[in-house]
């Protein structure tokens, strides 16, 4: 007698048998060809709008002032006692001996002299003060990304991009390879100064030694040089998450927004851009995106590293819409970058990064 056949097997015979199914669904044509988006046609390049200042190439002749995170030797010469280091603190106060918190935020070495002698006089007959930098705090750039030792350091002395870089150890060295080529990427890197980004060439700079693009920093300037192994996408403006969207083969415009979670109501959406290539020179495309979510026009693909941008109103023209764009998007990438770096060290008095609005 023959044995019986497994229970699922006779399930599955008896649920393919002719007359199970009453309805049958769409046909599915294993042959017809999916809809596929078509590449960005309509890039412009766009220069830079602004030229490097001449006096960005020369070292501040401003004084050094005071503030929070600075120390200084203080030496009252009618006494024998010897200097006393005095803190200034994070409200920009400082104290010595009897007297009260005074403010030397944002003055002078000797200004600070003048206002100690002053103060003093009222306990001291004819103070005489000598008053010196210990240590400078205040005035700090950020100096992040594919370097050895990035980080926030102080500015003791005037410092140009390149000084920077050597003091933040470099570009980072593959210990494999032994090369940078790869690992920096020069075209993405950008400075930002009082929340606007400065039209530095970090390529011409460091490939090609342009030394015009080796300008001096001011505190709180913010350097920062991405991986160049990175792929990502970033979507921003008028969308519920703005972010950045990890690149994957086919990533089209529909698929990078919708991982930024759409759009919101009142985006312009005939006027979306896909921004492209070196920050300094970019390329920019306007997409009318209503037109492709309502199956007017087809999708685009994206590339690595594509800005896009879904305004808030129309542009008026389209140097000004690439000014706008990659300013956002480096004030973003430093604001997220700024937060970690800060995190990481707990002596960040005093630093602080304008993104601007």
């Amino acid at each position: 007698m023959r044995s019986p056949l497994p229970h699922f097997l006779l399930l599955a015979l008896l649920l393919f048998q002719p007359g199970c199914f009453t309805r049958r669904g769409p046909r599915f044509d294993p042959y017809a060809k999916a809809p596929t988006a078509g590449a960005v046609t309509n890039l412009t390049q766009v220069g830079a709008t602004n030229a490097i200042p001449a006096e960005w190439l020369h070292p501040s002749t401003a004084p050094f002032c005071l503030g929070p995170g600075d120390e200084v030797d203080i030496e009252l010469l009618n006494e024998s006692k010897g200097s006393t280091p005095a803190l200034v603190g994070p409200d920009g106060m400082i104290y010595y001996q009897l007297l009260p918190g005074l403010n030397v935020s944002g003055l002078t070495l000797s200004e600070t002299k003048a206002l100690l002698e002053k103060e003093l006089s009222k306990y001291v007959r004819d103070p005489s003060i000598a008053i010196t930098l210990r240590k400078v705090e205040s005035k700090r750039v950020w100096v992040l990304g594919r370097l050895n030792t990035p980080g926030i350091y102080p500015i003791t002395t005037p410092m140009t991009l390149i000084e920077s870089i050597t003091k933040a150890g470099g570009l980072f060295t593959s210990r494999f390879s032994g090369t940078t080529e790869e690992l920096a990427d020069l075209h993405h890197s950008f400075v930002i100064r009082q929340g606007r980004m400065l039209p530095v060439k970090f390529h011409e700079l460091i490939r090609e030694g342009d030394m015009s693009q080796n300008i001096y920093l001011e505190a709180d300037d913010f350097i920062y040089l991405p991986s160049a192994l990175s792929t990502e996408v970033y979507v921003l403006g008028a969308v519920y998450q703005p972010r950045a969207v990890g690149f994957k083969d086919q990533l089209t415009l529909v698929s990078a927004i919708a991982d930024a979670r759409g759009t919101i109501t009142d985006a312009y959406l005939s006027h979306v851009a896909i921004v492209r290539g070196s920050l300094a020179s970019p390329e920019i495309a306007i997409v009318n995106y209503k037109a492709i979510v309502t199956g007017k026009a087809p999708d685009v693909r994206l590339e690595p590293r594509d800005i896009v941008f879904v305004p808030f109103t129309p542009y008026r023209t389209l140097k000004k819409y690439a000014n706008l764009i990659i300013n956002t998007f480096a004030r973003t990438v430093a604001a997220n970058e700024g937060i970690h770096a800060a995190r990481q060290g707990d002596n960040a008095v005093g630093v602080n990064i304008d993104i601007g609005h």
